[in-house]
């Protein structure tokens, strides 16, 4: 099977560059979990859970479109949220910006996270068509 390591251009450079942001494995497509993180690695949101949803949302799917997917590709999500009071802001906006047919889910609270200042990360599972 063959492996590829994609970076798109959209999403910041992982730091040091010791992961990628996709990776293809076949007919699956695995994406490293994702902050709310400009282009130039800058944390948005800052304190706002709700925001920071929106651009983690906004990078998954920059993501997927790099390599021709959509949402609707997903089949498998896990989101990190620090704080339980956090949960539900999360659902609601999970709720608009869901495809008709979500994938799976998982939900952890945590501690905190590796970037100061984030309060959200999601890491995904996709799977192309007809491979």
């Amino acid at each position: 099977m063959k492996i590829e390591h994609i970076n798109p251009p959209g999403l910041a450079s992982p730091p040091g560059g010791i992961y990628s942001h996709l990776v293809r494995a076949g007919a699956q497509l695995y994406i490293s979990g994702q902050l709310s993180r400009d282009r130039d690695g800058t944390l948005l949101g800052k304190g706002d859970v709700a925001s920071q949803y929106r651009q983690v949302w906004s990078n998954l799917t920059l993501a997927l479109a790099a390599v021709g997917l959509s949402p609707e590709h997903l089949v498998k999500t896990t989101t990190y949220v620090v704080g339980a009071e956090n949960i539900p802001a999360l659902r609601a906006i999970r709720q608009e910006l869901s495809p008709a047919e979500p994938p799976t889910s998982t939900m952890v609270v945590v501690a905190g996270l590796a970037v100061s200042g984030a309060l959200v990360e999601v890491d995904a599972i996709a799977s192309f068509p007809d491979s």
